[in-house]
């Protein structure tokens, strides 16, 4: 049975009357450099909660539906608790009017806030990571909550962070006591988004589902509607929108757009909607550390560009790139060098990636003047709304995979347009694993693993300063030369006698077997593997090198599995 929702919404058609009130410059990139200094998730933090900070005491708000058993108080912007007075709609409607907002016949949005309660949903999540020092074995499991909401077809979207490496999930409709079984349909890591589905009929029955509005103007007001920590029940609170521009996504270390709001995103916040009337203006996902009511929204063309990819496809699409990598033109000096008229904006083309379409059209030093026809100003940003700028490469992550942008550089002293593929781009070393096994390869006691940032944030919260600097600095800088091609490192050296004298030799990229340079880790695999020698080389990083008699290190591999109680010596994915 659903409990009455009509005090609650009258609190939020009275809360609704108060008005409260509440960018980085350095290198522009196209998406090669996303992850740079991924360390900003020591500065923000995605809003889950564990199922053990869930019980703060609060004073609730209970009623009926013309009654409210508590009485507010509006004075100077705020609203506090009194004592117990009970209160019309009459009442809030009056009030309203007093305070020169809104009337309740324009729009209904104590209503709206109704139907919303109908279709935000606490979601339960059992989720077990892996253990990237350890690659054969997991973590121990752990328990988080969050929030999401229902949308057309009958599915719910979250938080990719409130699923990410999910065992077992569950969704809890508000004013019910049961827990009904979800299963991920699609998960985006990069937008920090996911789509759920519950098979139960009974589950969608009484529900509403929401519809996506548009991206607010400043100051607006939006309410955020979701389960944070500190009770079990959900919780409305309200804020206006201070910002809107490209923000680097700590779960997915990606820079996409975003909203910025004042109204408090708590862990538990996660998944659940930002509504601005009876429409979902954003998805409330991370905050800023060590600030005061600095919280961020996913805004509605990031959450149309997943979902239609989802539709499309089938499955999780990404979020495309240009490849490249640029520098503003700032100063004067650099503009006549590069042949630029006075009425010419633009920005410097440092790196392409290798993998990209551009890299066999466009050069280093090119200036790139305008994407898809709009003008590129000098500090690589682009008109956006009313007096607002954003940086350019928003416009090629709105793009579908394999759709061309045309942009007009300038080479040489004269003006070029071409039209460019745009595709998402995987960096050399990936900057997130979720949701799948890490691969290895032991041989001999070797352990031989491809570098990626999960690797890295091993080594604590300050990986970037306590992780191998050799290792960090690759794996932030370098770019992949081509397809499928990986950063192989020794991770580690399980001691035996085969391999005595060799432990110092870990954390050190590997480069070639035998002379043959080696492209990945199921390359390396391969090449142990069909070895039919007696001598086997590893030409390591520094010069180094391992050298194992073959025959005796196949012997010394299975006992030393045996030793350790690892299961196999390769993971699934190199068995295939």
């Amino acid at each position: 049975m659903r409990a009455p929702f009509r005090s609650l919404a009258h609190l939020h058609r009275f809360y609704n009357c108060s008005s409260l009130s509440g960018s980085g410059s350095g290198s522009i990139s196209g998406g090669v450099l996303s992850s740079v200094k991924n360390n900003v998730s020591l500065l923000c933090k995605a809003s889950t909660t564990s199922d053990a900070a869930s019980s703060f005491p609060i004073r609730g708000v209970r009623g009926t539906a013309n009654a409210v058993a508590s009485s507010f108080i509006f004075h100077n912007r705020y609203l506090r608790f009194n004592s117990t007075i009970s209160s019309t709609a009459k009442d809030f409607e009056e009030q309203n009017t007093v305070e020169g907002s809104i009337s309740i016949a324009e729009g209904n949005p104590y209503l709206a806030i109704e139907m919303a309660l109908d279709s935000v949903v606490k979601i339960f999540t059992v989720s077990s990571s892996p253990n990237y020092f350890l690659p054969w074995q997991n973590k121990p499991q752990r328990e988080t909550m969050g929030s999401g909401f229902l949308i057309h077809g009958k599915r719910i979207l979250t938080n990719a962070h409130v699923v990410a490496d999910h065992t077992f999930v569950l969704v809890r409709k508000h004013g019910c006591p049961v827990k009904y079984r979800a299963d991920v349909l699609a998960i985006g890591h990069e937008c920090d988004l996911a789509i759920l589905e519950v098979k139960k009929e009974e589950f969608w029955e009484d529900m509403n589902f929401l519809e996506l509005g548009d991206i607010p103007l400043l100051q607006e007001a939006v309410a955020v509607i979701g389960y944070p920590q500190g009770g079990d029940n959900i919780s409305i609170t309200k804020g206006v929108v201070s910002r809107v521009e490209p923000t680097q996504y700590v779960h997915g270390a990606s820079q996409l757009m975003a909203i910025q709001i004042d109204a408090a995103i708590n862990p538990g916040n996660s998944g659940g909607p930002a509504l601005m009337g009876d429409k979902v203006v954003g998805v409330a996902f991370q905050n800023l550390s060590g600030a005061e009511n600095i919280g961020y929204i996913i805004p509605v063309p990031v959450i149309k560009h997943f979902i239609d990819g989802v539709e499309d496809t089938g499955k999780y699409t990404g979020f495309c790139s240009l490849g490249v990598s640029c520098q503003p033109t700032e100063n004067s000096q650099i503009r006549s060098h590069f042949q630029m008229a006075p009425e010419m904006t633009g920005v410097l083309v440092n790196r392409i990636n290798p993998l990209s379409d551009a890299y066999s059209i466009l050069r280093k030093d090119d200036i790139i003047l305008a994407f898809d026809g709009v003008p590129i100003a000098n500090d690589g940003t682009i008109p956006f709304r009313n007096r607002e700028r954003i940086t350019f490469d928003h416009l090629a992550s709105m793009k579908k995979p394999n759709e061309t942008a045309l942009i007009r550089i300038l080479r040489d002293g004269r003006e070029c347009e071409f039209n460019i593929m745009l595709r998402p781009l995987q960096p050399l070393v990936p900057v997130h694993q979720f949701d799948k096994l890490p691969s290895y390869y032991i041989f001999a006691g070797l352990v031989f693993v491809p570098l990626t940032q999960p690797f890295l944030h091993e080594y604590g919260e300050d990986w970037y300063n306590t992780s191998p600097r050799r290792l960090c600095e690759r794996a932030l800088r370098e770019l992949p030369q081509k397809s499928g091609e990986q950063f192989v490192i020794l991770s580690q050296v399980l001691m035996d006698d085969i391999n005595a004298g060799y432990e110092r030799l870990a954390e050190l990229q590997v480069r070639k077997i035998n002379g043959v340079a080696v492209e990945n880790l199921k390359h390396l695999c391969q090449l142990v593997e069909n070895f039919d020698g007696e001598s086997l080389r590893f030409d390591l990083d520094d010069e180094r090198v391992i050298v194992l008699d073959y025959n005796m290190a196949k012997v010394a591999t299975s006992k030393i599995l045996k030793r350790h109680r690892i299961p196999a010596a390769k993971s699934v994915d190199l068995a295939d």
